[in-house]
């Protein structure tokens, strides 16, 4: 499963990705699953490739899961194998992200390292903290949110921030109103029993074998080790909000 990045605009290029990693591979499904609940997929004694988040990652799948690697998108400000959170607000409010870390603030779910847990840890070092908070189900669901006037402001991933302004009409009428820090990307997964540095050097592969579209659509720009220690020590929200 590759769930994170697989808008529709994505899903041709990323079942061209998933079979250049099982031809190198030489086993695995012959299509990527999709419309699966994600944690099903993650926890499967069988799993042979997928991606999940970093907060799901050190709170839940830690020790049960092994890393394959990280890949690096390239984002801006970023370093190779990182991303991090871009807050976004309406363009025609002209709020600071001060001013706005009062009002509501959209989110897709409560284990979203990129939608929950670092612009919480960000703003709280700013002693800052939502009003009220509104959980949507999905990135983009968030930007709607604010578009639509239902919430002041969202945290996206700076990933599907760049992907959404290209493969849907939402950076029209939103802006960037802040960032946070980086922290590692969203890290692709076996099963424990699996062979971890095949499936890497197999990625590998076919990250090098993509062709110049498929590398623009998917952002991929190469496979970067992340050890466990540095996911693990990404800092949760320190406060308790009512979800």
């Amino acid at each position: 499963m590759l769930g994170m990045y697989d808008m529709p605009a994505l899903q041709p290029a990323n079942d061209r990705f998933w079979a250049s990693i099982r031809d190198h591979l030489g086993f695995g499904p012959d299509q990527l699953t999709r419309g699966t609940d994600f944690w099903d997929v993650w926890q499967h004694p069988d799993l042979t490739f997928s991606q999940t988040c970093g907060m799901p990652y050190r709170t839940r799948l830690h020790g049960n899961v092994q890393l394959v690697g990280t890949p690096d998108y390239g984002l801006e400000g970023c370093p190779p194998g990182y991303y991090r959170s871009v807050f976004v607000a309406r363009k025609n409010d002209t709020r600071d992200l001060l001013e706005l870390s009062d009002g509501t603030f959209a989110f897709n779910e409560p284990l979203s390292q990129s939608g929950w847990a670092a612009p919480m840890v960000h703003l709280e070092a700013l002693n800052q903290c939502p009003k009220t908070i509104l959980e949507t189900g999905g990135h983009a669901r968030s930007a709607n949110a604010v578009a639509d006037g239902q919430a002041d402001y969202a945290a996206l991933d700076a990933l599907t921030w760049e992907l959404l302004k290209t493969h849907s009409d939402l950076g029209a009428p939103l802006r960037e109103a802040g960032t946070t820090p980086p922290t590692p990307a969203l890290p692709y997964i076996t099963a424990n029993g699996q062979d971890a540095p095949g499936i890497a050097r197999a990625v590998r592969a076919a990250i090098n074998e993509l062709n110049p579209q498929d590398r623009d659509l998917l952002h991929l720009r190469g496979l970067i080790t992340v050890p466990a220690e540095d996911y693990l020590s990404v800092p949760n929200p320190a406060r308790e909000y009512v979800i």
